[in-house]
């Protein structure tokens, strides 16, 4: 993967940068925390400019979470549960996972939209709560922009800094979303499991 990744920003430039970004929110195992350090790196090169390198990575994600959106805003939640339950396994997606992203929406809102294009596994398929909540189109574009943004600025960057030694970028940049993840989960569980509590004892609200 490594090396297709390569020659098709060596043959696009940034059309392909934007390429690889889009199919990275469509189909999550092509990783943009090496999409982007390789390009970054190719602008070490004089071959790229960094800015052309973060906003063509922007435009691309952001084209790319597009999909996802209009598949929770027009297909409908229960078409997709059955639609996950057959083929969810290709797109490393399943029925919990959809479950964990509503939980998520319902309690953060708009906010897991921005925040969630930095997480590992949430970042390809915060799209889909979104449309199923219907979220306006306009803020959902314009907190997926900014997260997006953020995301691929710190990837370019990071890249650009280290040049050759893009690979450590991966290991930090793994270890750092990872942690980020941890946190979101343990912070939807515990609001998961008070939310059950006052299922359970309503008399507790007054």
């Amino acid at each position: 993967m490594l090396d297709w990744i390569t020659n098709t920003i060596a043959a696009f430039g940034y059309l392909g940068i934007a390429l690889l970004m889009m199919l990275e929110n469509i189909l999550p195992p092509i990783p943009s925390e090496v999409i982007v350090p390789l390009a970054a790196f190719t602008a070490t090169q004089g071959k790229l400019n960094l800015l052309g390198v973060i906003i063509s990575g922007t435009i691309g994600s952001v084209l790319g979470t597009i999909p996802w959106y209009f598949v929770g805003s027009h297909v409908g939640e229960r078409r997709l549960r059955r639609w996950i339950d057959r083929y969810g396994k290709w797109v490393a997606l399943s029925s919990k996972d959809l479950d964990r992203l509503q939980q998520g929406f319902k309690k953060y809102g708009a906010a897991i939209v921005l925040f969630g294009r930095l997480l590992p596994a949430i970042r390809t398929y915060v799209s889909i709560p979104a449309g199923l909540e219907a979220m306006p189109w306009f803020i959902f574009l314009l907190y997926s922009s900014i997260g997006t943004l953020a995301w691929v600025s710190l990837l370019a960057i990071a890249g650009y800094s280290l040049g050759q030694n893009f690979h450590l970028i991966q290991s930090f940049l793994s270890s750092f979303t990872n942690i980020l993840f941890i946190v979101f989960s343990i912070s939807l569980i515990v609001w998961f499991i008070k939310r059950q509590k006052l299922k359970k004892h309503p008399k507790n609200q007054e």
